[in-house]
């Protein structure tokens, strides 16, 4: 992509500062945030969290593609980290889940988004849950110290996927595992898609493809690699136009090409 690897984590990092500053609604009904209108609506992949214990509204800015803690197996006193948890949406629902004796990490590399989700946490006055700044290439966590790594809608944004997962392996237990939410491709993106900044900052052109994606994982050493949900994407026809011409969208469109959400779980 036209793009520079060493700039894909700053434009990540300026959208979803912007996004910290505004609520799930507005995100909803504004397009990318205060930064002003980017075209492509951030919460479009999220479910619903409102049944889940824990939940808390101020939380959730709609940023996920999935719920990976419906399939995390935390059990309750375990040692949770979430990668780029935002303003703490699944962090909190994994804390009612692990209780009083577990503890809940959350790891964000906004400035803007972790001071949100520390407001949230001195709300909600939980002593075991900790909001801490870094990156996901080069986690700030010691080796073999997590029982059970999620993440939900954060890996696609990561440039070195590979290093990711390394990192995810090597801080997690012996037998330890993880429960992701990620986008995932079918297929190959237009180079007008794949070449735009917002759309990689909004989960779409930072997406690799699925069997990719999956493949990363195994050479990575887990085991037990399990796609436990899946889900097509729908962006609408007007913002895809934004970038391809009505022939490559008869294209984009005839030959399948697709956008999923997929939950995958491995153990380490």
């Amino acid at each position: 992509m036209n793009i520079h690897k060493k700039d894909i984590k700053e434009i990540v990092k300026d959208k979803y500062s912007q996004i910290a500053l505004q609520s799930k609604k507005e995100n909803e009904t504004s397009c990318c945030g205060a930064g002003g209108c980017c075209e492509v609506d951030y919460t479009i992949f999220s479910e619903n969290y409102e049944k889940l214990d824990g939940y808390n509204p101020d939380a959730d800015l709609g940023l996920g593609c999935g719920i990976p803690t419906q399939f995390a197996q935390i059990k309750k006193g375990d040692t949770v980290l979430d990668l780029g948890s935002g303003a703490g949406n699944d962090c909190f629902v994994a804390r009612a889940i692990v209780g009083e004796t577990g503890k809940v990490l959350g790891l964000d590399f906004s400035d803007t988004m972790l001071e949100k989700a520390r407001e949230n946490v001195k709300k909600l006055g939980f002593t075991n849950v900790e909001f801490v700044k870094g990156d996901i290439e080069a986690i700030p966590v010691s080796s073999g110290s997590i029982d059970v790594v999620v993440s939900n809608c954060v890996l696609n944004l990561v440039p070195d996927k590979s290093k990711a997962f390394s990192e995810i392996s090597r801080i997690l237990k012996k037998d330890g595992h993880f429960s992701i939410s990620d986008v995932v491709i079918k297929g190959t993106l237009p180079k007008g898609l794949k070449d735009d900044a917002v759309m990689y900052a909004g989960c779409v052109s930072g997406a690799i493809q699925k069997d990719e994606y999956l493949e990363i994982i195994n050479q990575t050493g887990f085991n037990t690699v399990t796609v436990n949900k899946e889900k097509e994407i729908e962006l609408p026809g007007e913002l895809l136009l934004n970038y391809m011409n009505e022939e490559e969208f008869g294209e984009f469109k005839k030959k399948n090409i697709g956008i999923f959400s997929i939950t995958v779980t491995a153990k380490k």
